[in-house]
C-alpha cells in the first residue's frame, strides 16, 4: 500500500468504521458463545484472548517514537487490543465490581448510584490504571495516540453509563450475558435527562475540534491520528443517539450471534452450571 493511500483520511475512517463494528461483534459473539457453554468458558475467553492484551502493550510502546502514519495505525489499534480485552474481561463478569446483585426497584437515588458503582468499580479502576499508564508513557513520546484513543474511548463510555444511569428511552440489553444479568437493574429508562444534551453538545465539539486537526496539521502522520480519533468520537456520539432515537441498532451485530440457549437447556447440559 502506497504512502499516500496510508496517509489518507477517506483510509481512516474506513479503518474506523469497520474496526467498530466487527471488534465490538466479535466481543459480543465471543460473550454470546461462552454464555452457551459451561460455567467456565467466560474466563477461558478471557485468559485464551491474554495474548491480545499482551500484544496491545508492545505495540504501544513500540508506537511512541513513531509518527509516521504506520506509527499512527499502531497506536489506535493497541488501544484498541487493550481496551477490547478489558471489555471482554467485564462482559464475561470476570473483572466488574464486588456488587452482584440486582438493584431494588424503588431504592433512592443516592443507594442506586453507589450499587451502580460496585457493579463496575474494578473494571473502571483497571481502565483507568490502562489510561493514566498509557498518559504517562505518552507524556514525552512523538507518537500520543494510543494515550488519546483510549481516553476517547473511555472518557465516551464515562459520558454513555451516567446516561444509562441517569434516564434515556432506549436501552438495549438484548446481548448482556447472564454474568452481568443484574446490570439493567441499575439503569433507568425514560425521558433524557439535562445530561444527556449536555454529553452530546461536547462529543459534537469534541469531534469538531479534532476534525479542523485532522484538516489543518502539517503533519501527514498527526493528520491520519486525528482523522481516526474524530471518527472515533463520531461513532461515540452515534451511539448515544441510539439510546434516544427509534433505531434498530442491534441488527448490525444480531445476525452474527447465535441463540441464546434457555436456561433448562443449559442446566440440562451441565447440571452445575449457573
Amino acid at each position: 500500500m502506497g504512502a499516500d493511500m496510508i496517509e489518507s483520511p477517506w483510509l481512516a475512517a474506513i479503518i474506523t468504521l469497520f474496526l467498530w463494528w466487527f471488534s465490538t461483534g466479535l466481543i459480543l459473539w465471543r460473550v454470546r458463545v461462552a454464555d452457551n457453554g459451561g460455567p467456565l468458558d467466560h474466563l477461558n475467553s478471557v485468559v485464551i484472548a491474554v495474548p491480545m492484551l499482551a500484544v496491545g502493550l508492545y505495540a504501544a510502546r513500540i508506537s511512541l517514537p513513531d509518527l509516521s502514519a504506520n506509527g499512527i495505525y499502531t497506536a489506535f489499534l493497541s488501544a484498541l487490543a487493550l481496551w477490547g480485552w478489558i471489555e471482554l474481561a467485564f462482559l464475561s463478569g470476570v473483572i466488574t465490581g464486588p456488587n452482584h446483585s440486582p438493584c431494588p426497584p424503588f431504592a433512592p437515588a443516592g443507594e442506586r448510584f453507589w450499587r451502580a458503582v460496585g457493579t463496575i468499580a474494578w473494571h473502571e479502576t483497571l481502565l483507568i490504571v490502562t489510561m493514566v499508564g498509557l498518559g504517562l508513557a505518552s507524556f514525552h513520546a512523538a507518537n500520543p495516540f494510543a494515550f488519546g484513543t483510549f481516553a476517547l474511548l473511555f472518557f465516551a463510555r464515562i459520558s454513555a453509563k451516567l446516561n444509562l444511569f441517569f434516564g434515556v428511552p432506549r436501552i438495549n440489553t438484548q446481548f448482556l450475558p447472564r454474568p452481568l444479568a443484574h446490570l439493567p437493574s441499575h439503569f433507568r429508562q425514560g425521558r433524557i435527562t439535562a445530561f444527556f444534551p449536555v454529553s452530546v453538545s461536547v462529543l459534537t465539539v469534541a469531534s469538531a475540534l479534532l476534525l479542523e486537526r485532522a484538516i489543518n496539521v502539517t503533519v501527514p502522520g498527526m493528520s491520519v491520528g486525528y482523522a481516526l480519533l474524530t471518527c472515533l468520537c463520531l461513532l461515540a456520539l452515534l451511539e448515544h443517539w441510539f439510546m434516544v432515537l427509534p433505531l434498530p441498532d442491534e441488527k448490525l451485530w444480531r445476525w452474527m450471534m447465535p441463540a441464546a440457549k434457555p436456561q433448562k437447556e443449559r442446566l440440562s447440559e451441565d447440571p452445575n452450571g449457573l
